[in-house]
């Protein structure tokens, strides 16, 4: 359902408390950092991730979908020494702290990096220990969520599984599920997942973007999904997202990627205000932003502008953020009391969300 488009409020959206869920390792990269770290290894990027940048994507079909892989594949490329990781999480976390995300959930599949650093377990200690010194550099509190490949033999999964819950409580919060939905049924992988599941992580598999309602169902019933990555397809079955609503879970929504894949034509036509309406709790997320060009805050913007989300809307779309994440009791209550005071600001005296003021914003409500 499209709305008309409310006046915009002054409340500033950077300044407003939030959980950021959806964000993939290599797709959280700074543009300048991928020209830069090109440059400096000898990568050659092709057109659509310099002169091009953000490319035009349309992944809805199988070519459009291996030409977005490559670009994503050529971008972390780049990452060859365990320096350029730490950079990414730190400069990854700055940007978080500037959008006023005060926990971060971050996805990595460490077989794509395993080859460079060591093995899959040395590369997975390397990104905690980065996650750490990020946290502690900017106040953001960074979760990793250890995510298969749905293109690859479930066993890999398994073995990912395994590796996963070796970290529960050192920094692993979560086990997901990426890639083309088309090459890979989420069933498949229920066996991952209840490994996973019994290691105490959270479920996240991504679902319902490529394919219809049909594969967010698998993610739910067969992967027992505590969130589900995208999920935006749960509107063509009514049922479906009756149940949704019913076992709450957290859809972490990407309008900027949807429109950037091709998923859906326009902003407008991304169901945000469809499935909030339903209530259904949803997490707004980047997905990709070296990709598409648009970080978290831009997610707020456009449901604010293109949905007509209000003030308080979007204070709830915060809140269910933080409460749809693995983020420790005391942050997620830092994070809650300082949206409820977002809230209680008069609309002429907001501080302004740019430069330090932002980052003080972001930082007063994390760990």
């Amino acid at each position: 359902m499209c709305m008309e488009p409310r006046p915009v409020s002054e409340r500033p959206i950077r300044a407003l408390p939030k959980a950021h869920l959806h964000l993939h390792f290599t797709g959280s990269m700074r543009h300048s950092t991928l020209v830069e770290m090109a440059a400096r290894h000898g990568v050659h990027l092709p057109d659509a991730l310099v002169e091009d940048w953000p490319p035009k994507l349309h992944a809805t079909d199988e070519r459009g979908w291996f030409r977005f892989q490559r670009l994503y594949d050529i971008a972390r490329s780049v990452l060859r020494t365990p320096e350029d990781m730490r950079r990414l999480l730190r400069e990854t976390a700055e940007d978080e702290a500037a959008e006023g995300s005060g926990w971060l959930e971050i996805q990595v599949d460490p077989s794509g990096y395993a080859g460079r650093f060591g093995g899959l377990t040395p590369t997975v200690e390397l990104v905690l220990d980065a996650a750490r010194e990020a946290s502690a550099a900017t106040g953001v509190g960074i979760g990793v969520v250890i995510a298969a490949n749905r293109t690859r033999h479930p066993l890999d999964a398994r073995t990912l599984a395994r590796l996963a819950i070796r970290y529960t409580g050192q920094g692993v919060v979560g086990f997901g599920l990426s890639n083309d939905e088309r090459r890979g049924r989420a069933y498949d992988f229920d066996g991952a997942f209840r490994i996973a599941r019994r290691g105490g992580l959270l479920a996240a598999p991504h679902g319902g973007e490529l394919l219809g309602p049909q594969s967010v169902r698998e993610c739910l019933e067969a992967l027992r999904a505590d969130r589900i990555g995208h999920g935006v397809r749960a509107v063509e079955d009514p049922r479906l997202l009756e149940e949704i609503v019913r076992r709450q879970v957290t859809l972490e929504v990407c309008p900027a990627s949807n429109v950037g894949l091709g998923v859906a034509a326009t902003a407008a036509d991304v169901p945000v205000r469809t499935l909030f309406e339903a209530g259904a709790r949803i997490a707004l997320g980047a997905d990709d932003p070296l990709l598409f060009g648009a970080r978290l805050a831009r997610q707020y913007e456009l449901a604010r502008t293109v949905h007509g989300f209000s003030d308080a809307e979007l204070a709830e779309l915060a809140r269910q953020s933080v409460l749809g994440s693995a983020a420790p009791e005391d942050v997620r209550k830092r994070l809650l009391a300082g949206i409820d005071d977002w809230l209680r600001l008069p609309v002429g005296d907001a501080p302004r969300a740019d430069g330090a003021g932002a980052r003080r914003a972001a930082a007063s409500t994390s760990s």
